[in-house]
Formats: structure tokens, sequence, C-alpha cells
């Protein structure tokens, strides 16, 4: 059994394997560089949600599987069966030696030892199938690993005081080489038997367990951290005594005596009401009279903690604020234009849209813990600006590495077998194009409207292809199901969708074309929300890519400078791992140094040239060519119009003749640039009939 450690250094990537035992002697004795004191001592001068660059020098290691690197790109190569398991925070030395000598009692227990941090404690259990054998394919390793963690967290959490962290369970889960000399390692220990699951496991989640606070602030104005309470519950209180009936008089001694009695129901320690008293007053130099008079007041008066001084609403706010923060993340995804949730402590890691199922449990849930919510306040609280922002494609493109100098969209784009010399330059620009618009850095008066068109035999694995093109994290943005008789809904993807795959192509039929020449070059989005009288402009992401088994499909006579057509021969290879972080850390790092994204005259002359065999020829201009021909310079020929032309050709066939059909020729006589003068007739074309027979 053997474990993967992997080391990134000038985005270059080192990847070695080693058995447990090399392991065990790795993290009992440091290096002389220190590598793991020196992030230690680092991190305890680094601020909460800083990140500590002495991380870096730490290797990754993953229990999971032994991988391999191929292409650049890990693969697994052996799943054995390792689940890790992560506790903490935990605040110091004895909380980790108590969490390990509870974790080294499980029987289970294969290695257990201090994190890298110096703050969590790192359990390592094996599982295998109940025939001792272990998944060989990635598939089953993923689905059978999901399912061993929950079970390790299941086993695991109720013999410790202290939380598990959750984590996504996955195949390339890792943490940081630590230094650990007495950590504890069981080669002979006892394995979890799990039958080999069907499928991923379902979101059930399992609920955290509700703790007594200990201190009042927390408890009287809970989400809040010390400072902030003692702040929020003192001017509540200050408030108070001046807008109560003075019985007793507004002196300053009265008014003392007044705020130190709200104070202390409220929850305020005494030297906090002293302190704020004096610094509010400015009578630093009454501090000892201050003081005594808080002093009487905390002594005779009864019932700390039992009064806040405030308000119904304000504390029904505070007490929402808490609870969805200590229960839930939630964030408006602005690609859906909606909000999303999660709940936290618990076993549903990806994000979910809100339904009224949803609201309806989260109002429970809030009464079962005595908070008097309903779900038109949770309504109200998440479609507030309490929720945060959130956009899933900047998201991903602002958060990849640097790039390593590899050109992988030239790589990608070669995996596409075909004949066209000038495909992986177009589709180059094409995908510079894509994460332009994704990135929101292009002109609004300008869209993606040019779109790669896959043409080949069915299996040839177009559509993969065309999805492989969007990483895993944003999937949810790609479809391959558009309708264009639906035009509104249409209009919509623009916004919705980063990737939109027209899929079977020629099933396009000719009254959409022009809608569909419409939505291509349409650089953002006007719609009107129901029941609303402003029109609003949403901002486009969408590029287009479509596929197709017919290769004559092409119908717009006046060109079709909008596809990069190929024809591809042979299988595309889908089955290559896309290292997608460093594709589209190319695609920005190009942008950012200015490379041309969009398409000039030179590339649409060229695409223009190659389309020529995927246009479909109509029955006009079949005939024209069989019955005429341009005529040359020197010849006399006849000035005809379109609607002529098409008059003497109906001699030939049964072809109907109309005002549209006269003008879709004339669009094709142009195309071909035969000879044309305007005339106060209309436009004449300088052809030669073949009287005797045809061409």
């Amino acid at each position: 059994m053997k474990i993967t450690q992997l080391r990134e250094k000038d985005g270059n990537l080192t990847l070695s394997t080693t058995d447990l035992d090399t392991f065990l002697q790795k993290i009992k004795t440091e290096t002389k560089a220190l590598p793991v004191s020196a992030f230690r001592q680092k991190l305890r001068y680094t601020l909460p949600g800083n990140r500590c660059d002495e991380a870096d020098r730490l290797p990754k290691v993953i229990p999971a599987a032994e991988f391999r690197k191929a292409d650049g790109v890990c693969q697994m190569k052996t799943y054995n069966g390792i689940v890790e398991l992560t506790v903490g925070p935990l605040s110091g030395r004895s909380e980790i030696a108590l969490v390990k000598r509870l974790a080294w009692e499980q029987p289970q227990t294969r290695l257990v030892f201090t994190g890298s941090s110096g703050r969590t404690v790192k359990i390592w259990t094996a599982f295998t199938r109940p025939d001792n054998s272990l998944p060989g394919k990635r598939e089953e390793a993923e689905v059978f690993h999901a399912h061993a963690y929950r079970l390790a967290v299941k086993c695991y959490q109720p013999q410790l005081p202290f939380d598990i962290l959750l984590k996504e369970p996955g195949l390339e889960q890792y943490s940081r080489l630590s230094f650990d000399p007495e950590a504890m390692y069981r080669p002979d220990s006892i394995q979890f038997y799990l039958a080999q699951p069907a499928s991923m496991p379902g979101e059930t989640t399992y609920r955290e367990a509700l703790q007594d606070e200990r201190t009042p602030l927390t408890r009287a104005v809970p989400g809040y951290e010390a400072e902030e309470a003692v702040i929020m519950l003192f001017e509540a209180a200050l408030q108070k005594t001046f807008a109560e009936p003075a019985e007793t008089g507004n002196s300053r001694h009265a008014l003392t005596v007044r705020l130190a009695e709200h104070c202390f129901r409220s929850g305020i320690p005494e030297e906090e009401t002293v302190k704020r008293t004096y610094f509010h007053y400015y009578l630093r130099q009454k501090e000892a009279v201050i003081r005594q008079i808080v002093r009487s007041v905390y002594q005779e008066s009864k019932g700390f903690d039992t009064q806040s001084s405030l308000n119904k609403e304000q504390k029904l706010a505070i007490q929402t604020d808490e609870f969805m923060k200590r229960r839930y993340d939630f964030r408006y995804n602005t690609q859906v234009g909606d909000v999303e949730y999660r709940e936290r402590h618990s076993f549903r890691f990806r994000f979910s849209p809100i339904d009224k199922r949803t609201l309806n449990s989260i109002a429970l849930d809030a009464q079962s813990e005595g908070i008097s919510l309903w779900d038109r306040d949770i309504s109200r609280y998440i479609y507030s600006n309490r929720i945060p922002v959130f956009n899933p494609l900047e998201d991903y493109l602002y958060d990849l590495p640097h790039w390593d100098g590899k050109d992988r969209i030239l790589a990608l784009a070669r995996t596409v077998p075909c004949n066209n010399p000038y495909w992986a330059e177009l589709f180059h620009r094409w995908f510079l194009n894509m994460v332009a618009h994704w990135r929101g850095t292009t002109d609004k008066k300008y869209a993606n409207s040019v779109s790669p068109l896959l043409v080949g035999a069915q299996g040839t694995r177009k559509s993969t292809f065309c999805r492989s093109l969007v990483p895993p994290e944003l999937r949810a943005y790609y479809t391959d199901s558009i309708d264009f008789s639906r035009k509104r809904d249409a209009e919509l993807y623009l916004n919705r969708f980063a990737l939109i795959n027209i899929d079977e192509f020629d099933q396009i039929s000719s009254t959409q074309q022009g809608f569909l020449k419409h939505i291509l070059q349409k650089p953002v989005v006007n719609v009107r929300k129901p029941y609303a009288n402003a029109v609003l402009e949403m901002r486009r992401y969408a590029s287009f890519i479509a596929t197709s088994n017919q290769k004559d499909l092409l119908t717009d006579p006046s060109g079709s400078r909008r596809f990069i057509c190929i024809e591809v021969t042979e299988a595309i290879d889908t089955n290559r791992p896309i290292d997608y972080n460093q594709l589209y850390a190319q695609a920005m790092h190009e942008l950012d140094h200015g490379e041309r994204y969009w398409f000039n005259q030179s590339d649409e002359r060229i695409m223009t040239e190659n389309n020529h065999d995927f246009e479909q020829i109509p029955p006009e201009e079949q005939l024209f060519y069989r019955y005429f021909r341009i005529a040359g310079n020197d010849e006399e020929g006849e000035w005809l119009s379109s609607a002529e032309i098409l008059n003497r050709l109906r001699r030939y066939s049964a072809m109907p003749l109309s005002t549209k059909k006269v003008n879709v020729f004339g669009r094709i006589l142009q195309k071909h640039e035969v000879p044309s003068r305007r005339t106060r007739f209309g436009t004449l074309y300088h052809v030669v009939e073949h009287k005797d027979e045809p061409c």
C-alpha cells in the first residue's frame, strides 16, 4: 500500500509515492531546514483568513490512492482505501494529546498524528470491501471513498470531544506534510468493511449538537465578537437610560445609577460598564467615583443578564443573523439569478437552490431553537443585501494558479482530427474570446459571434468534446439544449449559461436562421421581468459551439463568417486528461498580456473560404450555373435583373417565383461576385445564357 506525495515549484509538478512505514519516519524526523516548524511559527502571526506562504514549502500528502503523472496531470493508479479525518482546530497541546489518545483507543485507527499547523489531529483509517478487495476503476473508487468517509465520521465523532472538520471526500484530498515525533502507527489495524455502493451518497444531514453558551455576552448578542457585543449592549442601555422617565432626577449621579442598572441587566461585566461610562462622559478624573457607583449597583442588584436593553425587533434581527450564519452558508448566484445555500457542519458540500420546502425547513429549524421565525422572515433575510454576491465564472477564473508556460489550448485543439490547417489557430482565438466574455472584459458593443461547428459521423465524440471544454466546477453552466422557437428563453440563455452547444445544427429550420444570426451577435440581453415596466440590461456570458452529422448545412447566402466549420475525420480523443486550471490560466495570462481574442478580416476571409464545402447549394444557384455563366469582360452578354434570370430558369423547372426568392437569389449572385450595375430599374447582372444546351 502506497500513498502519494506532490510538490509544486515554479509551475512544475513533482510526484512521488511511498509506503506507510517510510512516511511515518518522515513525519517523526524533520529535515535540517525545519520547514514544518517554520510554518507553525509563522502561522502564529498570520491573521485568520490570510494565506501563509510557508505552507507552499510543504509537500502535499494524498493518502487515499497511489497516483501517477501522465501528460502533466495526476491520474489514479491504485486506490488503497485510506480515509483521513481532521479534528480541530484545537487550542493547544493538551487537547491534541487528548484527541490522539482517544483516537488511538479505536482499533480501526491505523495512523494518528498532529497536523502541519500544530492545531489539528489527523486520523487515518482503512476501508475494504467484504471480499478484501478494493475498487479498481476511478468511478467506483470515488463512490466507495465518499461512503467510507461518511461512515468514518459517524464512527469516530461520538468518541471525540471536538468536532471533525468536514471536507468533501475526494480521492485527491490532501494535507501538508507534518512533523510529530509522537505519531502513532498500527500496521495491523482492523479495517472497516463496506460493500461497494451503487451511487454517490445522498445529501442526508446530521445535526450539530447545540451547546450552551458559557458567557452571558455571546448568549445576549450571539454571532458578535465580545467587543462588538459590549458596544451594542452598552449603547442600547445608554439609550434606554435617557429615554425612560427620570423619577430620580437627571443629575450625573442619577444617570450613572440608572445606566449601571441597565448594564447589569444586559449582562455587561462590571469592569466594562465602568470603563465605558467614564469614557462616555470624558470624566477620567472621576473614575474612582464612577467605579464606586457601579460597584454599589452591581452588588445590590439582582437578575444579572435577565433583561437586555435591546428592543424586540433588534433582538430578533440579531438572533436571525446569528442563526443563519451558524447553521447555513448563503450566496446570491448572479449567473442563475437566485440564492443558493448549504448546511454547515453537514455532509452537504455543494450549494443547492432555495425552494419553498427549504424555506419552511429553515423556519422550523429556527423555531426548534426557540427563535420566532416564519418563512416570510426567512425570505426577507435571504433576498436582501445580507447575502454576499457570487459570480461562479469570475470566481473560478480569478482563483487560478500562474500559467506554467505550456500551450494547452493548442494541444486541446489538436485532439480533434481534421484536415483544416487553420483549425488550431482559429480555435485558440475563439477560446480566448469565450474566456474574455466570462470575465467581463469585452466591449459591450460586440459579442463572441463566431462558433466552431464540428461535422462528422455519429460516434466521433463531438458532443463529448464540447462538454469537456467546460471545467467540472462550471458544468452547471453548460447546455446542449436550446430551443430557438422560444425566443425569450433563448435570449435569457445568453446570460444564464457560459457555453451553449447547438447540437444537431442541421435541424435548425430555415425560418430560425435569422434569429440564430441575431442571437449569435447580440452583445447584451435586454429583458423585462413579469409585471415590471423597466427593461433590464443583463450581461452576456454565453459563447456558442455546434455539432452536426450532415455536411451541407450552411444556408446563409451572404457568407459563413460566423462559423469555424471542420470535418472530424476520426473519433476525438476525449480520454486524455485535461488540466483545466492550467488550460484556463493560459487563457487568462494571454488576455492579461494583450493577446488578440477577436476575429479580424483576415480570419473571416479564411473561415469563409474554408466553409464553402459545408454550404447548402440552393436550387436557384444550381440552375443558374447549369443554364447561365458569368460574362467575361470582353463579352457582350446580357444585363438582367435577378427576377428576369429566375423567370428564364422557370422554363427548365417548375420553380415558383416570389419576392422573397428574388431577394435571396440576388444575394447569391452578389456572393459569387457576378458583375452588376445599378440602374433605375434595379440591379442588373452581366450574364451569358447557354442557348443551345446547358453547361
